[in-house]
């Protein structure tokens, strides 16, 4: 991974205030998943997916968020327009378990102690990690080798507004660039099954969640002022 990338998210989070204020809430939502089999349709959530998320803005541009999401992802060969795929078949699911923190950064000065109703777009990106079955294919069967976990970059575009007293509204899409090409059973790790290995095993996979988040404010007024 690139390091001054790193380093750029950790000097922007670690700006000096007095104080700040606390987020927690919910995301619910589908999940989808881009790789060696099935359709490559970038955001078609096909399948439930939900989790937990904590913010400590900083400021009224900047936040540090730390979020668990749970989902299962499927795909299947039959419903790409590729004849290729279609031909073979193939169809899997996995169970993904993730844990990301980042940094979240509003397009627009979003101070919640503000009597005024509040909506800005924002980003989010920085680290995430993921627990996966590792996967492959007997006769056009799925099997399972065993269970393991890698890292993924989060990249994740939404729009926020402020509800009522403090209840936050949020609609987001989220897409993870992992650093595995086995999701979906088309790269064993396990060299006795390099045989059975197929697709484009130099690209890596990927997958996206899509729904909603509802957070609830907490915590002392900020004074968002930063140190000289």
């Amino acid at each position: 991974m690139n390091r001054n990338y790193i380093l750029f998210i950790l000097l922007l989070g670690f700006t000096s205030v007095d104080a700040q204020i606390h987020e927690i809430g919910v995301f619910l939502g589908g999940s989808n998943y881009i790789g060696d089999v099935g359709p490559t349709t970038y955001i078609a959530p096909d399948e439930f997916s939900f989790g937990l998320l904590y913010k400590w803005n900083k400021s009224p541009r900047h936040s540090w968020r730390i979020s668990y999401n749970q989902a299962k992802i499927t795909s299947s060969d039959l419903n790409s327009n590729s004849p290729g795929r279609t031909q073979r078949g193939f169809n899997f699911e996995n169970n993904l378990k993730e844990v990301s923190l980042g940094l979240e950064f509003n397009f627009f000065d979003f101070n919640l102690h503000e009597a005024v109703p509040k909506i800005t777009p924002y980003v989010y990106s920085g680290l995430s990690y993921f627990a996966y079955d590792e996967l492959f294919y007997i006769a056009g069967e799925q099997k399972i080798d065993f269970r393991s976990g890698t890292l993924a970059i989060p990249m994740t575009l939404g729009m926020k507004a402020t509800l009522i007293d403090h209840l936050i509204l949020g609609v987001e899409v989220g897409a993870r660039y992992t650093m595995t090409d086995n999701l979906d059973g088309s790269n064993p790790k396990n060299k006795i099954l390099a045989p059975l290995k197929f697709g484009d095993i130099n690209s890596n996979d990927w997958f996206v969640f899509s729904g909603i988040t509802l957070t609830y404010t907490f915590g002392n007024q900020p004074c968002y002022c930063i140190h000289k």
